[in-house]
């Protein structure tokens, strides 16, 4: 294992030396701690300079997390021969009160309804080799007056009789235009992702060639497309199941009036063979693949789509997922597993609800909800740092694996302070080895303890 202050040395040029050696110690008490995850149970893990008073101090310092993200990935966990792609995704954290910063009602899949709650968007960089996501920026969804004024904006202009003032005739008006739809115009939430997605990108820089920006469904719209291509990127992401698809017209120029663009609309319940890339049958479950080039009206270019069709045999029932992709020349296997890798940053989202505090702290002011949350988030690439060399012989070593070792070793060293004498260092070793293996799911070997 690693020396916590060591191991974040490389953060010296962007925190002050005092920061360093608080931001070590609240690390090394979340990966002892036990319960919930709060500024006074910090306190009581942590060592010698952990009070409470100190823990208080450094959630209430700024820290630019966005920089401490990648300094440590780039330094650490980098791997320059894997292949990476972009994902966001957000989460909802619930909380009760009124005076917490942020709070609001958003919609908790969990839950399946909207909840009093605070809701954080991130951005993680995963790698396609390793298939592991490594968390690169956090930042908390405020909502402003926008949303309250909304039942204002939309009020039907009708009175209550029926009758409605200046309502115009049927059909298109004359002179009226077309939309361009390149051009469109960004809700808060995605302005607020291409602010964070253009920071990202350049502190990046050509480091890691990045090309694909991966979204869930919920993204899966032109809005969301022209916004990751003004980023420089193309969009992988989902429609929804009866989305109005159409194959581009091949019929010739009449020679008067625009091109025809849209074809015949497209069945995924009957899909010509030749689009089909692949078949397989597991288990009465018949798997088809699709990728066809299609267009949508709602958006100005062709898309890549995939069609996921599966079929239960005994019933003949069949269910399909539509995928797509802004670039033409990406195969749909690569589409499929680029889009399921998005699922990756859920496995973040619970290890910093699980294990390190996301769903527990109690900060209710804006700097000290940003770094509880962002340091949540950051303890997952610090856990796959320090998790690499335990997993080079216990493929299968996880997190509890070790808090259980960093766990053992605080009680190590509280039993050390009050020996008259200390013990020889093979000793010690085999002391920590025995602590740090209870409550781990795995053995952990002698040699990788920290001394």
């Amino acid at each position: 294992m690693y020396n916590i202050l060591s191991l974040f040395s490389v953060l010296h040029p962007h925190l002050s030396m005092t920061s360093l050696r608080q931001f070590s110690r609240v690390v090394f008490a979340l990966l002892a701690m036990t319960g919930r995850v709060s500024m006074l149970n910090i306190s009581r893990w942590t060592s010698e300079g952990g009070s409470y008073r100190t823990i208080q101090r450094f959630f209430n310092t700024v820290i630019p997390w966005g920089t401490v993200y990648w300094v440590f990935f780039s330094t650490y966990l980098l791997d320059p021969e894997s292949t990476y792609i972009l994902a966001g995704d957000e989460t909802t954290v619930s909380k009760s009160g009124t005076s917490t910063y942020g709070l609001s009602r958003f919609f908790s899949s969990v839950s399946g309804k909207t909840i009093p709650s605070l809701a954080f968007l991130s951005l993680s960089l995963v790698s396609v080799k390793e298939r592991r996501s490594y968390p690169m920026v956090m930042e908390q969804i405020v909502r402003g007056d926008a949303a309250s004024n909304q039942t204002e904006l939309s009020a039907d202009p009708c009175d209550a009789i029926g009758s409605c003032v200046g309502k115009r005739q049927r059909g298109r008006p004359k002179g009226s235009r077309n939309r361009n739809k390149v051009e469109v115009k960004l809700s808060d939430t995605l302005k607020h992702i291409q602010m964070m997605l253009t920071a990202l990108l350049a502190r990046i820089g050509d480091l890691i060639p990045l090309r694909y920006f991966v979204l869930d469904g919920y993204f899966g719209h032109n809005n969301a497309l022209q916004m990751t291509k003004a980023c420089g990127l193309h969009l992988i992401s989902k429609v929804r199941v009866n989305t109005a698809l159409y194959f581009p017209s091949t019929e010739p120029y009449a020679g008067r009036g625009r091109p025809r663009l849209y074809g015949q609309r497209f069945n995924p319940q009957q899909i010509d063979p030749k689009y089909r890339v692949s078949i397989q049958t597991h288990e009465n479950i018949r798997t088809q693949v699709y990728q066809a080039t299609l267009r949508h009206k709602k958006f100005p270019e062709t898309l890549n789509v995939v069609c996921i069709l599966k079929t239960h045999l005994p019933t003949e029932k069949k269910s399909h997922v539509l995928l797509f992709s802004s670039d033409l020349a990406l195969d749909a296997e690569k589409i499929i597993d680029y889009y399921s890798l998005r699922f990756q940053i859920e496995f973040n989202f619970r290890d910093a609800k699980q294990f390190y505090g996301l769903d527990d702290f109690m900060n209710v002011n804006k700097t000290p909800v940003n770094n509880a949350a962002n340091l949540s988030m950051f303890m997952v690439n610090v856990s796959a740092k320090l998790l690499a060399p335990l997993r080079l012989e216990h493929p299968e070593a996880s997190v509890l694996d070790l808090k259980a070792h960093y766990r053992g070793l605080k009680y190590l060293r509280e039993t050390l302070k009050i020996l008259p004498q200390k013990p020889e260092p093979i000793v010690i070793d085999q002391i920590a080895e025995r602590l740090g293996s209870i409550g781990a799911i795995h053995h952990t070997p002698a040699q990788l303890n920290t001394s």
